[in-house]
Formats: structure tokens, sequence, C-alpha cells
């Protein structure tokens, strides 16, 4: 195996750490317009600044997966949450670090965590659309209205995690290289 392709202990160890943060994060929301607001989508967002594309998706959709079969969801639909958290993390992350592996410019963050929420967004919406229209049967009406209901909560946690992500990762990115960790993380640099 390529060395510039292992996967250390301790992205091992992160990747624990940020699906046990999502999954608690998780667990603090509230309701709003038949929905529930929250901040795991900032940390599923950190998790790929912070991890990169894989590793961070791979945070992202089991901390969001495990919450997901702890509240009883069925199979699939824990799996559909795995895939587009995931899908979030590994967006952000490819973005962030497309060409340079240790920017830590605010423009990039914030372009990533941009797109990375939107593209939940648009995968949330579409789960939407699809059970309501063929899984329930629903009318079209009536899933537009269903669909509707869910875009402005699902907006206004893309909006709280786009804001709130980039201020984390800069946060906490300065600690993880003055402790030594970001470069065990990242021993290619």
């Amino acid at each position: 195996m390529n060395s510039n392709k292992r996967i250390n202990i301790y992205t091992i160890v992160f990747v624990g750490v940020l699906a046990a943060m999502v999954y608690v994060v998780t667990l603090f929301r509230f309701p709003l317009l038949g929905s529930k607001v929250h901040f795991a989508n900032a940390v599923c967002l950190l998790s790929g600044m912070l991890l990169g594309p894989v590793p961070g998706g791979i945070a992202a959709g089991l901390g969001s997966a495990i919450y997901d079969a702890f509240g009883g969801y069925d199979l699939i639909n824990v799996l559909i949450t795995f895939v587009s958290k995931f899908a979030m993390a590994y967006v952000c992350g490819k973005i962030l670090y497309w060409k340079d592996r240790s920017t830590t410019r605010l423009d990039r963050t914030l372009l990533s965590s941009v797109i990375g929420a939107l593209t939940y967004v648009a995968l949330y919406m579409l789960k939407t659309y699809i059970y309501n229209r063929f899984v329930y049967g629903y009318p079209l009406d009536a899933v537009g209205v269903t669909v509707m209901s869910k875009l402005i909560p699902s907006l206004i946690n893309a909006g709280a995690a786009i804001v709130a992500a980039p201020i984390f990762y800069h946060a906490v990115l300065p600690a993880l290289k003055a402790g030594g960790i970001w470069a065990k993380m990242n021993p290619q640099e």
C-alpha cells in the first residue's frame, strides 16, 4: 500500500470522535415547521474539513446513521442517512482540499461549507419527494407541500452549518497543529 494513502491510528480515532460528536449534537434538536433544527450538519461539515473527504464522510455518515438506528428508523432510512451525510462531508472535504491539503483560507472553507450543506439539502429533498410520491403514494400537490415544509428547516440547518463549521474549523485547527496531532494525522504534509 502506498504510504501516502494509509490511514493512521490518529485518523481512525478522530473518525470515531467526530462520529460521536455528530451523534451527540443530533440529540439536541428542536422542532420547526414539521422538521427538526440542530447543529449536527455543522459537525458533519467539520468532519469533512478536518479529516478530508472519505474519513470525514465516514465520520459524518456513521454518527448520523447511529442516531437514526437508535431512534428506531428502519434499515433503508439508516442507509439513506449514512449516504446523504457522507456525501455532505465528502463534498465539503473534496472542495476544501481540492489542490492543497494544508489550506486554511476562509473563502475556501466557506465555499466548501456552502456546497457541502446544499448537497445534503438537495439529497434530503430528493429523499422526501421519492418517499412521499412513490413509497407513500401521495398526490403530487401534497408532495409539494411536504417538500416545501421540510425545505425551510433544512435551509435553516444549512445556514447554521455554513456559519458554524468554518468557525469551528478555524478554532480547532491551530490547536491540532500546536499539539502535533495535525502532523500525525497528515504525515505526508
